[in-house]
């Protein structure tokens, strides 16, 4: 979908199904706006929060647009005055603003591209003689007429009985609480956004860098996004505790355990603190449990709604750990939270998939997801092994990078003269694919940091494109470090 709005005598053309991002649509058109001269230098430009409303768009779009600007030179941003024109582009083409042309074709390594850029299972690793005799079991019983039936909105109920009693035997539920099963996590999160934005806008807190499907559903309409700093060991708590008591956001979205981007987990403390801190300025908790399960090493820690069932919407999933396209999800909550929510998802698409859901508890019930459970632990770790070992034998000389005990991302920082997305055009040149920093930026841009998804392939290809991807960013950090002629003094 195409759509044009007037911004002073000019209209940028956004694409919101091009492959390119909005932000970066949006930040060669201004760039084109600065060559021309329509924009000139001194020249303020619109407030991010005006923008954004009169785009269309989110907050954090129009803040990652101006910071590829601010990268080049061409902003400088002053706080509490805005952003002004502070310079003139160099020969057109130069720069980031010439990739704004669609992504290089990703070259093939030893058969196919070593990607690094999909949070998401092996293929190589589903068990289909399992799955396939889940589905004959289900096909074949008594209830597979009904199965094939029109599902309710709230999910089947077979499958909502076991996902309440396993929540029960965890701790983590009890007679107060129900299980809405939803089309994958997104849904979730996108019935949830609907409900706290039922009144009128409210504030959303959530981790920074964050998944962009988090930052996407939670941004959008009427909900205003506040970024929270997270790193290796989770969700900033001064930070958030600032938030909580200056801002009063509606909700609190939070991955206690392996956050994507950056691989993060909470103590157990800090979980009880992000419970109580959450508690006292009445904000709603969304604990993102999808990547719990997937713990190599170290001992497992409590839920975050363990320390406050009443006041924590906990959010799993079948996909990290099985079969990601069957879109089975769910919402585990108090009664009458999931009943305000079914009733918003009846609204949206009425009926649930029950094919899926009846595989899936077939497929956990006779003890084939544990089994494959136990396998993808072990594949895991060998993974998680061999990024962490390349990252240590390969990336340039003063990289960072977190080191989880489980997931499938870790977040890598560079030295600070490279940009990630600069580089990335070479990387998949080389047949390496990774996503940028800026990706996943709330209202920090991280222009040097990546994330590398190691789940997805072997160890052996895991070392092999790491290898390449550090040549690749030597290679950038040795070209940004040149000596540069000509430059402007800077506006400071």
């Amino acid at each position: 979908m195409l759509w044009t709005v007037p911004l002073s005598d000019a209209s940028p053309r956004l694409d919101a199904h091009s492959t390119e991002p909005l932000y970066r649509q949006l930040g060669v058109w201004l760039r084109e706006q600065i060559a021309a001269g329509r924009l000139r230098r001194g020249e303020r430009l619109p407030a991010m929060r005006e923008l954004a409303e009169r785009l269309q768009l989110n907050r954090a779009t129009i803040a990652s647009a101006y910071s590829l600007l601010e990268a080049e030179g061409l902003l400088s941003g002053h706080v509490g005055k805005g952003s002004f024109v502070s310079g003139v582009p160099a020969e057109r083409g130069a720069g980031w603003g010439a990739m704004a042309r669609p992504a290089a074709k990703i070259s093939a390594i030893g058969g196919a591209a070593i990607r690094f850029d999909s949070s998401r299972p092996s293929e190589d690793l589903f068990p289909l003689d399992e799955f396939r005799a889940s589905c004959r079991e289900v096909l074949e019983g008594n209830g597979a007429a009904q199965v094939l039936q029109l599902g309710a909105p709230q999910g089947m109920p077979a499958l909502r009985e076991y996902l309440l009693a396993e929540a029960v035997g965890q701790g983590v539920a009890g007679p107060l609480d129900d299980v809405l099963v939803t089309s994958g996590c997104q849904q979730a999160m996108d019935l949830i956004e609907r409900l706290i934005t039922m009144d009128g806008e409210a504030r959303v807190a959530v981790e920074d860098p964050v998944y962009p499907g988090v930052r996407n559903v939670f941004g959008k309409n009427r909900a205003r996004l506040l970024g929270v700093p997270t790193a290796e060991d989770g969700i900033d708590l001064d930070a958030l505790e600032a938030i909580l008591e200056r801002q009063r956001p509606k909700l609190l979205v939070v991955t206690p355990s392996f956050q994507n981007p950056t691989g993060g987990t909470l103590s157990e403390n800090a979980r009880r603190s992000v419970v109580t801190m959450a508690q006292r300025a009445g904000t709603l908790i969304v604990e993102n449990g999808i990547y719990a399960d997937l713990r190599y090493s170290g001992a497992p820690l409590p839920a975050v709604r363990t320390f406050g069932s009443e006041s924590v919407l906990q959010l799993g999933s079948f996909s990290k750990l099985a079969f990601p396209g069957l879109r089975v999800g769910w919402v585990l909550g108090p009664k009458p939270v999931i009943a305000r929510l079914t009733q918003i998802r009846h609204w949206c698409d009425l009926h649930s998939d029950q094919l899926s859901q009846a595989v899936l508890l077939r497929f956990a019930q006779s003890g084939r997801l544990e089994r494959h459970r136990k396998k993808i632990l072990q594949h895991g770790a060998r993974r998680l092994r061999a990024v962490l070992d390349a990252c240590a034998a390969h990336l340039p000389r003063g990289s960072r990078w977190t080191k989880p005990e489980g997931g499938m991302s870790l977040w890598v920082e560079l030295p600070e003269q490279v940009d990630t997305e600069m580089a990335l055009e070479d990387a998949q040149r080389a047949g390496v694919a990774y996503l940028p920093g800026r990706a996943f930026a709330v209202a920090r841009t991280s222009a040097n940091a990546l994330r590398l998804s190691f789940a997805g392939e072997t160890p052996a290809r895991i070392e092999e494109g790491v290898r390449i991807l550090g040549g690749v960013l030597r290679r950038h950090a040795e070209r940004r470090l040149s000596p540069v002629t000509d430059v402007e003094t800077a506006v400071v």
